[in-house]
């Protein structure tokens, strides 16, 4: 086993330190990967060195450089290092973080760096919380909170009658708010036609004064849904008047906050998110600006009583803390059994510390600063004010954008996606790397200009 792993991580390092060099998008023949990882079930065992000597060159030549400084598709951050290895040690050891007799430290792990998370992201109000598998299922634990807490002040018990001839619950949400807001809706039972559209401004930023209007058309429980960081521009809805507004209407008020929540980490952009504090609940990934390892979200509440009971379960056979002891992380999350995903945070927070965590995010706003001052002299329009790490631009028509946009892709110099925006095809990039730097954007830059030419 000795050798095995250390041959193992000779292989991963290999890759690691292959990033600043290979392309970010790798070539690759579809047919002739599945040909060479797939075929019939193996008739017979194969030496564990030879199998992950395989897998590390078919599967190595194949991935996508997205640990790399030059990867800005999705709001994908890379691995610290301190991450990555807490994140070995977490397969290493294996435990079941569904109890605390399946792994005390495991266990206390996440509470200290639950508590951490809340403390960073400025987040008084925060009493309980959940690592899950990322902000798609982090939105699924708040709204089914949310859920239940709206429902009970009506005096339904949605745990044990379910939703059949319970109290519809309005969802109010601008109309840029993210894709996974609508699946988690559907996931927990109230459907996507729940959802009152409200009105954004050119920026995607909710407008309180549509959120008001909307909320006083009819009674009955609410939930507001506002977002920090809109995916294609980085804009922020204005929390407090959307505050006042869900606590003048008695609405739970959920804050998607993916991968802007983390300006609350740094005195330079926590004005960004003033306000948010005051809301139910909010969903944050670590593996974007945290810079863990896929995957890990977190959600975190205001109303524990209401989150444990969406999310709590039983059975005679679990062997559960007694109340007020150690924390049973089943708990709080939708899972009975899954991966220890807080230690890579721990060690993630441990490693940077505040400052550390705070530098890390400023400088790749700086980064994305410079991208809105020098894309332009590539022919560029930027289409957003870049008030944190989302660069949104264009070229001259669609066709244009969407040629220059493959050119890049396929140069291997960098890799982001595109997107549409006010109807028409546009670029987004996204800076979250900690270890993009200056070289990085600046080959970037060249490789709009050579394709622009």
């Amino acid at each position: 086993m000795r050798d095995l792993l250390h041959e193992t991580a000779d292989l991963a390092a290999d890759f690691l330190e292959s990033l600043p060099a290979r392309p970010v998008f790798p070539a690759v023949d579809l047919d002739a990967l599945r040909a060479r990882l797939g075929g019939p079930v193996p008739g017979g065992p194969t030496e564990p060195g030879e199998v992950v000597a395989e897998l590390a060159a078919a599967g190595g030549e194949a991935a996508v450089g997205m640990a790399g400084g030059r990867y800005f598709g999705f709001v994908i951050g890379g691995a610290l290092p301190a991450a990555l290895a807490a994140d070995w040690l977490t397969s290493a050891w294996d435990q079941n973080a569904g109890l605390y007799v399946g792994g005390p430290a495991a266990s206390v792990v996440e509470e200290v760096a639950g508590a951490w998370l809340a403390e960073l992201l400025e987040l008084p109000r925060a009493r309980s919380f959940a690592f899950v598998t990322g902000t798609q299922m982090a939105h699924a634990t708040a709204l089914a909170a949310a859920r239940n807490h709206v429902l009970e002040r009506e005096g339904w018990d949605v745990e044990r009658e379910g939703l059949t001839g319970a109290p519809p619950i309005r969802v109010l949400a601008g109309v840029k708010a993210h894709s996974t807001l609508y699946r988690a809706l559907r996931l927990i039972g109230l459907g996507t036609a729940s959802v009152v559209p409200v009105a954004v401004d050119d920026q995607g930023r909710m407008r309180p004064d549509a959120l008001r209007e909307a909320l006083a058309a009819r009674d009955g429980p609410a939930i507001v849904c506002a977002q920090a960081g809109e995916v294609n521009t980085g804009a922020f809805d204005p929390f407090a008047p959307i505050a006042d507004a869900a606590e003048d209407a008695g609405a739970w008020l959920h804050v998607d906050g993916a991968f802007g929540l983390w300006a609350a980490a740094s005195p330079r952009f926590a004005h960004l998110v003033e306000g948010a504090e005051r809301a139910d609940s909010w969903s944050v990934d670590a593996h974007k600006w945290l810079n863990v390892p896929y995957d890990s979200g977190v959600v975190l509440c205001a109303h524990p009583e209401a989150h444990r009971r969406a999310m709590g379960v039983q059975a005679e056979y679990l062997v559960h803390a007694d109340e007020g002891g150690p924390r049973d992380q089943l708990d709080w999350t939708p899972e009975f059994s899954r991966r220890a995903r807080g230690f890579a945070v721990y060690a993630a927070i441990r490693s940077l510390g505040r400052s550390g965590i705070a530098a890390l995010i400023e400088r790749c706003c700086d980064h994305a600063a410079r991208f809105a001052r020098e894309l332009p002299a590539t022919g560029a329009e930027v289409l957003n004010e870049v008030v944190l790490n989302q660069v949104l631009f264009r070229y001259e028509t669609d066709e244009r954008t969407a040629e220059i946009l493959r050119r890049v892709q396929e140069s291997g110099k960098a890799w982001m996606s595109g997107t549409v925006w006010q109807e028409r095809q546009a670029i987004r990039l996204s800076v979250s790397n900690w270890q993009t730097s200056d070289e990085d954007v600046a080959r970037t830059v060249a490789a709009f200009a050579a394709a622009a030419r």
